[in-house]
């Protein structure tokens, strides 16, 4: 096991910014059914986790994306890590909605980079990877270059995979399901009879319930 992800694992189980719940399953946006859930956005009320978080993300940047010339988040959850992390690289910032404002100037891309930059995209989670190619999307169509992306946590479905293998877009994360499921068996956060359930979750999480 990586040690980094590890310990964010163990650090994000701790403040319950991931809950599992094999037997009471939560109900996601997109309709499906899922033993796990995952709010990074609880990270940003404790400081010493948020300046973790912060500094991991930074050094990823700085590690695999050398090239990157400003960082744009992806709203909302991904807004204020964005911002930190560009603040600690001294970059211009930006962020993407999900959709254009439907008043004022109708942005879609909120901030102003300078023509062509070399972006870097901060998310807080990935799940199917289709709000998050949508930002990568959005910045191309706008003239930018996105280099890569960071992100805190990653389900590994196998539908974001290869939907970002499709859009070139080199994904780096901090933790993800393994070292969450693997930290939550070693501290009897689950049990050993759960592992099965989430992982035939994983393996097909749209029609999980269904089976």
């Amino acid at each position: 096991m990586d040690k980094e992800k590890q310990t964010l694992a163990q650090r994000l189980l701790e403040v319950k910014a991931i809950k599992l719940q094999p037997n009471a399953p939560f109900t996601w946006a997109s309709g499906w059914k899922s033993p796990f859930y995952c709010d990074n956005r609880k990270t940003l009320s404790f400081p010493d986790l948020r300046t973790y978080v912060k500094e991991q993300l930074t050094q990823a940047v700085r590690t695999h994306f050398p090239q990157a010339e400003a960082v744009a988040g992806v709203a909302t959850g991904a807004i204020a890590q964005g911002a930190l992390v560009a603040d600690a690289l001294q970059m211009p910032f930006v962020y993407v909605r999900s959709k254009p404002k439907d008043h004022g100037m109708a942005n879609l891309i909120e901030g102003e980079l300078t023509p062509g930059a070399r972006v870097v995209v901060v998310e807080d989670l990935i799940s199917t990877g289709g709000s998050s190619l949508k930002a990568v999307e959005a910045l191309r169509q706008a003239g930018y270059e996105v280099v890569g992306m960071v992100a805190s946590y990653t389900y590994g479905f196998p539908v974001a995979e290869q939907a970002f293998a499709e859009a070139g877009v080199t994904l780096v994360t901090l933790t993800d399901y393994e070292h969450v499921v693997a930290e939550a068996l070693a501290t009897g956060y689950i049990a050993e009879s759960d592992t099965a359930l989430l992982h035939a979750w994983r393996e097909d999480p749209a029609h999980w319930m269904q089976k």
